[in-house]
């Protein structure tokens, strides 16, 4: 018994080891001014806007069929839960012990995406899933799985932190919104460079590639939209607004791509278009599928060296300021909340819905993915939260060392792999 713990807890500590290097590694990337915030911030965009939208459409189409819909339910419901737990008890622990505001979204959001799917990956070459496998599964199909089921909650996550996250930071602006000037920007440096080209100047990157009827027309429609779209807007009432607000903020590329996966999935003529093999229907699979795929693969990786670009980035400008210390109290409540608490009840409860009721589907990774979904370090959307909200250069020093701090105590999580694991297994034996 001592020995097999001692293995699993060696397995799933090297997966935890093998995150931290490739968040090292971005680390090395900033150092060495391969890449540096500007650049990582437009990679962290591509990896939101394009590729986690790609990963989404064929991993949920691939693994959602018409007969095994239902069993996201339980994730979805999940997710919801614990991330409304985890803000009351920000809320609560901001009120009671005057923590600062960031404590919440620290809480409330943690990294469900990038982490968790680099986590599982590795996890498939330590072994310590083998005793999950029931009668005709193999390890690769039960990876697969388990990447659906925290892309959807994933899902949950990337939807409530754009529309709750401003909020629980007292912020005016959206999350998005400094994307979106920028976008402006760009918007407006695209109109002058198609202008200087009218005139006959060189052509440069910023130049339109439509013709200039075309962009002139889509100019006018534009216009036209976005005027009545504001007359519309301005006839609402505060509480249509807010509503309506709150559900674009819901809406984001990753959600539209969840919805694509489950359509693809769920009409069975698309699903054997998209996913079967060749020679059983699927003429879409070895081509659009597979392109899609590959491009989501890479949503995992560079969205973890993403993150060791911006940690750097921070750690460089914690050095150049003035340094005047960390808030151990909040600090410590948000690791512990994280690395300790969270663990401890999710484990315990999905242990409990999966022996004592039958509202899990009979699939110890479910069980496991489940138990690991509330756990892990802050997401780092929370600096770009703090960016926009107005934040104080000391406060966003704050959030950018309690981030290396929860990063680099993700090994930590290889405790919550083992407990997961074995309560998995329990739960198979009853």
């Amino acid at each position: 018994m001592a020995s097999g713990v001692l293995q699993s807890l060696l397995g799933a500590l090297q997966a935890s080891i093998s995150i931290l290097l490739v968040i090292f590694y971005g680390v090395l990337a900033n150092q060495y001014k391969l890449l540096d915030g500007a650049s990582s911030k437009k990679i962290s965009k591509v990896c939101v806007h394009m590729f986690l939208p790609a990963l989404l459409i064929t991993k949920v189409g691939n693994e959602l069929h018409a007969d095994t819909g239902t069993r996201y339910i339980p994730i979805l419901i999940w997710s919801l839960f614990f991330i409304l737990v985890s803000v009351g008890i920000g809320l609560l622990a901001v009120k009671l012990f005057k923590f600062p505001a960031y404590v919440t979204p620290a809480l409330a959001f943690n990294n469900t995406t990038s982490l968790p799917l680099l986590l599982i990956e590795s996890l498939e070459f330590t072994g310590i899933l083998d005793n999950l496998l029931t009668d005709g599964d193999t390890v690769s199909k039960a990876i697969s799985r388990g990447e659906s089921y925290f892309l959807v909650c994933a899902l949950v996550s990337n939807s409530l932190v754009f529309a709750l996250g401003p909020r629980l930071l007292a912020a005016d602006k959206e999350p998005e919104q400094e994307d979106h000037d920028d976008e402006d920007d760009e918007a407006e440096q695209n109109g002058a460079a198609n202008g200087d080209v009218e005139q006959g100047e060189d052509d440069d990157e910023q130049t339109s590639l439509l013709p200039n009827r075309v962009r002139k027309t889509q100019d006018k429609f534009q216009a036209r939209a976005s005027r009545l779209g504001k007359r519309f807007w301005d006839k609402l009432s505060p509480r249509t607004q807010g509503v309506l607000s709150f559900l674009s903020d819901s809406a984001n590329p990753p959600l539209i791509g969840a919805v694509l996966g489950a359509i693809l999935g769920l009409v069975p003529p698309l699903h054997r278009v998209f996913f079967n093999d060749s020679e059983e229907g699927g003429i879409f699979k070895a081509w659009l599928t597979q392109s899609l795929s590959k491009i989501g693969q890479l949503f995992v990786t560079l969205q973890v060296v993403v993150v060791g670009v911006s940690l750097s980035a921070s750690l460089r400008k914690v050095k150049r300021g003035e340094d005047k210390g960390l808030p151990w109290g909040s600090t410590l409540f948000i690791l512990g909340i994280r690395f300790i608490i969270w663990p401890v009840l999710s484990i315990a409860i999905i242990w409990l819905l999966a022996t004592k009721t039958n509202l899990l589907r009979d699939d110890p990774i479910l069980w496991f993915a489940m138990a690991l979904m509330p756990t892990g370090p802050p997401a780092m959307i929370l600096v770009a939260m703090a960016e926009v909200s107005g934040a104080g250069e000391h406060e966003k020093m704050t959030i950018s060392k309690i981030l290396t701090l929860s990063y680099a105590a993700s090994p930590l999580m290889a405790l919550t792999v083992v407990g997961a694991l074995y309560a998995s297994q329990a739960a198979i034996s009853k």
